[in-house]
């Protein structure tokens, strides 16, 4: 097994920035676009991005049909894939949502 390089450019500081961005989305990736240090940083900015369209995505998903069991079940589960993205980036590793990152780069936000 062969283990990629550590990237020097990102720091233990963007690591858990972008663990908090998936965990507490879409409160934190808010956050951090008004912050000139943060947003500006490659690691960043990609998982910010991300982070930011699929907090979205949940709290829409929440009042659209939170209402019925199916509902509630929807956006939980949403947010557990968010953990498990925010473990791997965590890691250090450039996560791929199949639909949304390649819209993301579309924009130029990733």
């Amino acid at each position: 097994m062969t283990q990629q390089p550590i990237n020097p450019d990102i720091t233990s500081d963007d690591k858990l920035w972008t663990l908090l961005t998936y965990i507490f989305s879409p409160l934190i990736p808010i956050i951090l676009m008004l912050m000139e240090e943060k947003k500006n940083r490659p690691f960043i900015k990609y998982h910010n991005a991300q982070a930011l369209i699929l907090g979205i995505i949940e709290v829409v998903l929440y009042i659209v049909i939170g209402w019925t069991l199916f509902g509630l079940c929807v956006p939980v589960l949403l947010w557990f894939y968010l953990v498990y993205l925010g473990f791997k980036a965590y890691q250090g590793e450039y996560v791929v949502v199949p639909v949304i990152t390649d819209w993301a780069k579309k924009q130029g936000w990733a």
